[in-house]
C-alpha cells in the first residue's frame, strides 16, 4: 500500500474511563441435564424433582429449587472437579444464586444440591462463550450506527457488532484495528495495542472508554472504538494521496474468558485526493 512515511506521531489527547457492564438473559437446564429454552430465551423452568431451573442470568448463575424441595445446601462444581462455591439453602427459599463473572473457567459445571450433607439430585450445564463478529463500519460512512454525537466526532470513530452465540457470558476488554487504516491501534498510530490499561472501548452512556464491555450468553450488542482508528492524523497510519490506494487491516477483539481473541479481516480502499484527509474509505471483508 501506498503510504506517506515522515516521522511517526501520537495524538495529544485520548479518552480514558472507567468499566462498565452490560447484562443479557440465557438459557437454562432441566434437572436431567437436558437444554431448553423459550421462545423469548429465557428458558423453560419445566425441570422436575429438587431443582427446577438452572440459568445464567447476565453474569450470574440462578438454582431455583421446587416449593417442597428437601434441601439444605446446592454446591457449584467447576469443569476440574474442584468446588466454585457453596449456598445454604434457608428453610422455604426458593432460589440461591451464584456470581460466575467473566473470570470463570469455560466447560460443563455440575449443580449438586444436599441434605446432611448427602446428595439428593444434580444436573450439569454448559458455560461456554462464543462470540462472533457480525457487522463492522465507519462512522463517516454509517453514522446512523453510531451513538447521537456530533458528525466530526463519530466520523473518525467506527462500530462493530458482536453476538454470543455460546451457553456463559464473557468481557469484551479491548478493540483493535491492525494493518492499513488511518490510525492503527499499533506503533503506526494510537499504539495501545500491547496496553493493558487501554481497551479502545468507547460507552456513550457514561461519555468515555471502558475497561471492559459484558456480552451475555444469547446477547447480541454494539460496542464503539474510542481512539479513533478511521482519523488522518499527520504522520501516523495512512493518508489519502493524489492515486486511489488499497490495503487490509485485522479487526481484533480481546475477550476474557479463555484470554481470547476474536479477529476477522477486512479490504480498505481509499480514493484519490489532493488532499491527506479528503478522500473517501469503503471496506469489505475479505
Amino acid at each position: 500500500m501506498i503510504r506517506n512515511n515522515p516521522t511517526i506521531s501520537r495524538r495529544n489527547v485520548l479518552r480514558t474511563a472507567s468499566g462498565a457492564a452490560l447484562v443479557s438473559v440465557a438459557g437454562c437446564l432441566n434437572t436431567d441435564g437436558d437444554s431448553g429454552t423459550s421462545d423469548d430465551g429465557t428458558g423453560s423452568p419445566d425441570g422436575q424433582g429438587p431443582l427446577q431451573r438452572v440459568a445464567v442470568e447476565g453474569t450470574t448463575l440462578v438454582v431455583e429449587l421446587s416449593p417442597d424441595a428437601d434441601v439444605d445446601q446446592i454446591n457449584l462444581i467447576q469443569p476440574n472437579g474442584e468446588l466454585f462455591g457453596t449456598r445454604d439453602v434457608a428453610a422455604g427459599a426458593q432460589q440461591v444464586s451464584f456470581e460466575i463473572g467473566t473470570s470463570y473457567a469455560p466447560g460443563d459445571y455440575s449443580v449438586i444440591a444436599l441434605r446432611d450433607e448427602e446428595t439428593v439430585a444434580e444436573t450439569s450445564l454448559s458455560l461456554q462463550p462464543d462470540l462472533e463478529i457480525v457487522e463492522m463500519g465507519i462512522g463517516r460512512n454509517q453514522s446512523e450506527k453510531m451513538w447521537d454525537g456530533s458528525r466530526d466526532e463519530i466520523a473518525e470513530e467506527a462500530f462493530v457488532t458482536v453476538e454470543n452465540q455460546g451457553s456463559g457470558p464473557d468481557a469484551i476488554t479491548k478493540l483493535l484495528f491492525i494493518g492499513d487504516v488511518p490510525y492503527p491501534s499499533d506503533e503506526e498510530g494510537t499504539n495501545y495495542a500491547d496496553s493493558d490499561d487501554i481497551s479502545g472501548i468507547y460507552d456513550p452512556q457514561s461519555d468515555s472508554e471502558v475497561n471492559e464491555v459484558i456480552v451475555g450468553a444469547g446477547e447480541q450488542i454494539t460496542v464503539y472504538s474510542s481512539r479513533s482508528p478511521f482519523a488522518f492524523v499527520p504522520g501516523a497510519g495512512t493518508s489519502c494521496t493524489e492515486d486511489e490506494q488499497s490495503g487490509e487491516f485485522e479487526l481484533i477483539l480481546e475477550t476474557q474468558v479463555g484470554d481470547s481473541r476474536i479477529e476477522k479481516g477486512y479490504a480498505i480502499q481509499y480514493s484519490a485526493s489532493s488532499e491527506p484527509d479528503g478522500c473517501d474509505i469503503t471496506i469489505s471483508e475479505t
